[in-house]
């Protein structure tokens, strides 16, 4: 990324939202906007806007951070190795902005078995209320089954 575009998006996110998407930092369990959010709706990508996951596949996992069975479209996430802090672990991205996201682990809940461990500060929630309205109304319907 050009660093214009860099500057741009400092002023955009908070230092939180920038450290984590943009330097591959973690923020703390438990002290985040949406480890234990319960309403309905979409979470996007904070930076590209891209709708990543949806509170229908979100869980508890006790982790301290949101986690999902699976996104809600598989190509707008990429998954990489990593090997930092001496382990061995599956980073997940946003294909569109290349944000870090967070990691994916396979320790979770059917039917997946899969457990997408992302930062809160990567992601805005849009309740299903306001999705027409945010411009999500496409997304409205999987609310309705």
């Amino acid at each position: 990324m050009k660093s214009k575009d860099m500057d741009e998006l400092k002023k955009k996110l908070t230092p939180i939202q920038f450290e984590v998407t943009q330097n591959n930092g973690t923020e703390p369990p438990f002290r985040n906007d949406y480890w234990n959010e319960t309403r309905e709706g979409i979470y996007v990508d904070i930076v590209s806007g891209k709708p990543l996951f949806s509170s229908k596949d979100k869980f508890d996992a006790g982790c301290g951070w949101p986690s999902f069975t699976k996104p809600l479209e598989e190509d707008e996430i990429e998954e990489k190795q990593d090997y930092t802090h001496f382990m061995i672990r599956t980073e997940v991205r946003s294909k569109t902005a290349n944000s870090h996201l967070g990691h994916v682990f396979n320790d979770g809940p059917d039917p997946t078995g899969l457990r997408y461990c992302i930062n809160s500060a990567s992601l805005r929630f849009i309740p299903k209320e306001e999705l027409e309205k945010e411009g999500y109304g496409n997304w409205l319907e999987m609310f309705h089954k």
